[in-house]
């Protein structure tokens, strides 16, 4: 399968760093075909401008200032998101992302009068996040968990009808231990090693 990661946090030396490299590693050895976008690293600008804004909906304009990013997507089966969950949401790096890369008549077709939004990303099969989070497991939950929702429920909703997903988190990351972090390494690599 292609999967694509797209990872998200500014420290090459952190934890999530060691995430994205065991997703890449897990993935590899079970056999997919892997790219990785590594957001931070590539230097990607997540603000949209305003005349960026204002070709948004045109199909022959949009794509252009990211077309490397919509390439990968539409060449993508699975997506696996690699982050650390900030104020119960995502990174304002890979929020941006979406709002750039997902675009209409890419990824999506806009409602019209007589029509809903429109998928147009079947042929993404799987979704898998990797993140951390301070909040434990309960706290987010009563928070309600943003960007696992914009993730599992929005980008999903514009895949495949049966997309599968999955969603592994690593709760109360500020008071972790080594222990808890390789056991979380670990379940990554059991969990990614047979999806």
């Amino acid at each position: 399968m292609r999967v694509l990661v797209i990872f998200c946090h500014p420290a090459s030396d952190s934890f999530s760093a060691s995430l994205c490299r065991t997703v890449m590693e897990t993935l590899r050895a079970a056999g997919h075909e892997t790219r990785l976008t590594d957001l931070y690293a590539r230097g990607f600008d997540p603000v949209m401008q305003e005349g960026e804004w204002r070709r948004y909906a045109d199909p022959a304009v949009n794509r252009d200032p990211v077309a490397e990013h919509v390439d990968d997507i539409l060449w993508a089966e699975a997506l696996v998101f690699v982050y650390p969950t900030w104020w119960y949401g995502l990174p304002a790096m890979l929020k941006g992302y979406l709002d750039r890369v997902w675009i209409p008549h890419v990824t999506f077709d806009i409602p019209t009068e007589t029509t809903g939004t429109r998928p147009r990303m079947q042929h993404i099969r799987k979704i898998a996040v990797v993140t951390t989070c301070g909040a434990s497991w309960l706290i987010s939950k009563i928070i309600g968990e943003p960007g696992r929702k914009t993730v599992l429920r929005g980008i999903r909703a514009l895949c495949h009808p049966r997309c599968r997903v999955r969603y592994l988190a690593h709760y109360k990351m500020d008071t972790s231990t080594d222990d808890s972090r390789r056991r979380y390494l670990e379940k990554v690599k059991r969990k990614l090693a047979r999806w």
